[in-house]
C-alpha cells in the first residue's frame, strides 16, 4: 500500500500516538527543518536547510515585490489580483515559518511527551482508538498535501497555457517574453519555488491539527477511564485511590503537552486570522469580475487552500472545549458518593481543575473557536462590498 499509515493498523502491531506526527515529520525533514544531530551530513543537510529558506521564505515575497516595481504597468487586473492575493499570503507565510521553525522544539518536546500519554493505554479499546487517530491525523495532513499540492500545480498549468508565468515573480535572469522556450523555463523556476514555500506553509498550518487531533483522543480515553472509577468490586479503596491519582497525573500530562504547542500555535494562527479576510476578498473579487475558465479554477484552488488553513483547526479548538466539559460531567458523575474524605478532597481539586477548559488564543488576543475564525473570515465579504460600492473593478477593466 502506498499510503500505509492512512488506513488503521490492526491490534496486533504496536502504534504510539506520536505515529501520528510521521508524514508531518517526514515532510519537515525534505523541506530541511530535521538536520541529523551530528556528522558530516549535517552541515550538507544544513546547507539544503538554507537553500529553502532564501528561496521559498525570503525570495518569493521579495520577488512579487520586484515584479510590482519594475512590471507593474504590463499586470492586467486579473493578473494584477492573481499575483496580490498570493503575495500578501506568502509575506503572512513567512512569517509563519519564521515562528514555526524557530519553535519547533516546542513541537518535537510535545510529540515526545505523547509517549508518557501512551504507557497506560494498554486496554484494546484505549489502543484501538489510538491508531484510530495516528490514521486520521496522517491522513489529514495527506489532504492538505493533495490540496495545496493541487493550488500551485493547477496555477503552473492555467498560467502557462494562457501565455504568462504563473505568478510572474521578478527574475532578471530570464525575460518570459522572450519566446516559449523562456516563458516554460520561467515558469517552471517559480513553481519550484512556489512548492517549496507551499510545504513550508503547510506544515506550518497543519501541525496545530494534527497536535488537537492527538489531544483529542487522549482527552476521550482519560474521560472513559474517569467513568470507570470505583466501578470494579475487585479493587479495594486504596486501588481506587491510586486509579484517580493517576487520572490527576494524565490530565496534568495534558495540560503540559498544551502549554508546549499553545505559544507555537498562538503566533501562526494570529498570523492568518490577520489575512484571512483580505486575502479571501481580493481571491472572490477576482474569481467574480476578472477571471476566466483557467485563472478561475486556479482562484478556487486558492480559496479551498486559504479556508484549510484555519477552518479545521477552529472547529477542532471548538471540540476540545466540548471533551473539557464533558472531562469535569463525567467526574462529577463517577461513583464517588460512598467513597473515602481523602478520594473525595482529591476528586474536587481535580474537578476544581478540570472545569478551566483548554483553549487557544492567537497572539494573546482572540479565542481560537469558529466564531473567531468567522469573525475575521467576515471581512471579505466587506472588501467585496466596498468594491461593488466603489465601482472600482468596473474601473479597473476601463483602464
Amino acid at each position: 500500500m502506498v499510503f500505509k499509515l492512512i488506513k488503521q493498523a490492526p491490534l496486533t502491531e504496536q502504534v504510539h500516538s506520536k505515529d501520528g506526527c510521521i508524514y508531518l515529520y517526514r515532510a519537515m525533514k525534505f523541506i530541511g527543518w530535521r538536520p541529523p544531530k551530528s556528522g558530516i551530513w549535517r552541515y550538507v543537510y544544513l546547507t539544503w536547510t538554507l537553500t529553502t529558506f532564501i528561496w521559498c521564505t525570503t525570495y518569493l515575497p521579495l520577488g512579487f515585490l520586484g515584479s510590482y516595481m519594475t512590471q507593474i504597468k504590463l499586470f492586467s487586473p486579473g493578473e494584477f489580483l492573481t499575483s496580490l492575493q498570493v503575495c500578501i499570503n506568502a509575506y503572512g507565510s513567512s512569517v509563519k515559518v519564521a515562528i514555526t521553525y524557530s519553535q519547533l522544539w516546542r513541537l518535537v518536546k510535545a510529540r515526545d511527551l505523547l509517549d508518557k500519554l501512551d504507557v497506560r493505554c494498554t486496554s484494546d479499546e484505549e489502543r484501538e482508538k489510538i491508531h484510530r487517530v495516528v490514521a486520521r491525523s496522517n491522513h489529514a495532513f495527506l489532504i492538505f498535501t493533495f490540496v495545496y499540492c493541487g493550488y500551485a500545480g493547477s496555477t503552473y498549468l492555467s498560467s502557462v497555457l494562457s501565455g504568462r508565468p504563473p505568478w510572474q515573480l521578478y527574475n532578471p535572469l530570464i525575460d518570459w517574453h522572450d519566446g516559449t522556450l523562456k516563458l516554460w523555463i520561467a515558469s517552471t523556476f517559480e513553481y519550484m519555488v512556489m512548492s517549496g514555500a507551499v510545504l513550508q506553509d503547510q506544515l506550518s498550518d497543519t501541525y496545530p491539527l494534527v497536535y488537537t487531533l492527538i489531544l483529542r483522543t487522549h482527552l476521550d480515553i482519560l474521560k472513559e477511564r474517569i467513568r470507570r472509577l470505583r466501578t470494579d468490586e475487585n479493587m479495594t479503596e486504596e486501588e481506587n485511590y491510586e486509579a484517580l491519582v493517576n487520572c490527576v497525573l494524565d490530565h496534568k500530562l495534558i495540560l503540559k503537552y498544551c502549554a508546549l504547542i499553545r505559544p507555537v500555535i498562538s503566533g501562526t494562527i494570529f498570523t492568518q486570522f490577520l489575512l484571512i479576510g483580505v486575502v479571501l476578498g481580493l481571491t472572490l473579487i477576482n474569481v467574480f469580475f476578472f477571471s476566466d475558465i483557467w485563472t478561475g479554477i486556479a482562484s478556487f484552488m486558492f480559496v479551498i487552500t486559504i479556508l484549510l488553513q484555519t477552518f479545521p483547526f477552529c472547529y477542532t479548538c471548538n471540540l476540545i472545549m466540548d471533551d473539557c466539559a464533558a472531562l469535569s460531567h463525567a467526574i462529577f458523575q463517577s461513583n464517588w458518593i460512598d467513597s473515602g474524605s481523602r478520594y473525595q478532597s482529591t476528586l474536587l481539586y481535580f474537578l476544581h481543575n478540570v472545569q478551566q477548559p483548554i483553549v487557544f488564543i492567537a497572539g494573546g488576543i482572540f479565542q481560537i473557536s469558529m466564531s473567531s475564525n468567522i469573525s475575521v473570515a467576515k471581512f471579505a465579504f466587506s472588501v467585496i462590498t466596498i468594491t461593488k460600492q466603489m465601482n472600482i473593478a468596473d474601473k479597473f477593466k476601463t483602464d
